[in-house]
């Protein structure tokens, strides 16, 4: 394996970028989860991330459904489940894996990445050293402007 736990989907799991929802407007219940996600109330995030997931009828919902779980993960941390952080992080690879770099302005590579970092943080640290996770790995995930290019 390389690092990186966003191999159990292929881009064929997913629609064209055309067809996906990417190119619509976030909405709102998204926006107010990103906001509690980027200020760490993980379990607010899920909350709000969920009404978004459980509303959208098209593909996207499973780019919401990955963020979602990363807020899940960060849950788990913060509450000491080694277990519960590594199975959220891997459902998160899961949804998040097929997506385009960016989608809804959102910077999906920027999340996939985090979402790499933090696990390989718990699995190099092992069960015993989840409280010395590296916070700093929790990067906000900000909305751009779709028409131009994601920051980085």
């Amino acid at each position: 394996m390389n690092g990186r736990i966003l191999q159990t989907r292929s881009t064929q799991d997913h629609p064209t970028e055309a067809d996906s929802g990417c190119s619509q407007p976030l909405p709102a219940a998204v926006l107010e989860g990103l906001e509690r996600f980027n200020r760490g109330a993980f379990f607010e995030a899920h909350e709000a991330l969920e009404l978004a997931w459980r509303a959208e009828p098209g593909p996207v919902r499973e780019l919401y459904h990955g963020i979602l779980q990363l807020a899940v993960a960060w849950h788990h941390v913060e509450r000491g489940s080694y277990r519960g952080a590594l199975h959220a992080l891997a459902r998160a690879g899961h949804w998040l894996a097929g997506f385009p770099a960016a989608c809804q302005g959102l910077p999906v590579d920027a999340i996939r990445a985090q979402v790499d970092a933090l696990h390989a943080d718990i699995v190099r640290r092992g069960e015993r050293g989840l409280a010395a996770v590296d916070r700093g790995l929790h990067q906000p995930i900000r909305p751009f402007d779709p028409i131009r290019k994601p920051p980085g």
